[in-house]
Order: C-alpha cells, then sequence, then structure tokens
C-alpha cells in the first residue's frame, strides 16, 4: 500500500493540521475571543486548507486532487493575509506572527511540490520517433 494511500499521510496535511490547532488555540485568546469575525475567519481558512487536502485526496482521481490542492494553497493564502491584520491590530505578538506565516508559508510549498509531482507523473509520455532504418 502506498505511503500515500490516506490524506492523514500526506506531510502537508498533517502540517495543515497542526498549524489549524495553533490557530483555534490562538483564536481562543482573550485577546482574538471579543473579535468573533477575525477569530472565526482564521479557524476558517485554516481549517479550509486540511480540508481541500482531504477532500481532494479522496476524489479518487489526479485532475481533481490538484484542483483541490490549488484550492488548498489559495486557502493557505488567505490564511496568510488574516494573519497579517490579526498582528496588525495586535492580537498576535511578533514571535507567535512570524511562527505562524512561516508554517502557512511551508505548508503552501508542500502543497505546491505535490502539485508539480501530480502534473508531472500525470502528463502522458511523449512519442519517441521511430529509427526508419532496417
Amino acid at each position: 500500500m502506498s505511503e500515500f494511500y490516506n490524506f492523514e499521510n500526506l506531510e502537508c496535511w498533517k502540517q495543515a493540521r497542526d498549524l489549524t490547532v495553533d490557530i483555534y488555540r490562538v483564536s481562543s485568546s482573550e485577546n482574538l475571543n471579543g473579535d468573533s469575525i477575525l477569530s472565526q475567519q482564521l479557524r476558517h481558512t485554516a481549517l479550509l486548507v486540511m480540508s481541500h487536502i482531504a477532500e481532494g485526496k479522496e476524489q479518487g482521481n489526479a485532475h481533481e486532487f490538484i484542483k483541490s490542492l490549488v484550492a488548498a494553497k489559495a486557502s493557505a493564502a488567505a490564511l496568510r493575509s488574516n494573519l497579517v491584520i490579526t498582528r496588525a491590530v495586535g492580537y498576535l505578538d511578533e514571535g507567535d506572527y512570524l511562527d505562524y506565516q512561516d508554517k502557512a508559508t511551508r505548508i503552501s510549498a508542500l502543497i505546491g511540490g505535490l502539485i508539480n509531482a501530480l502534473r508531472k507523473r500525470s502528463r502522458p509520455e511523449p512519442e519517441q520517433e521511430q529509427d526508419p532504418s532496417p
């Protein structure tokens, strides 16, 4: 059985899960607790990253998986954007902000690498010219 059989085995999903736990913890903090819109948005975008990875993996074909991974990568960008405003209004200290940004960026890179690998694997091999000599 392939190590990539289940979405739970994908490194990008594992890291997205861990970041989602971090986001849930920070969004429950006293600082963010009063800003329900931003708190919910942070949770939502973090959940979308891991959910898109899982849903795409379960689609059963490379084309749909790639589409879901692209959506997961876009959600990671939205999460990074939400973190910017969270830091700018003072809800996150600089250390946590940089840590979460770094994690989200690494997850995006992992997703991008998986997209590239799937695209490369799903491309048909170019036809080889046959030698006309007998």
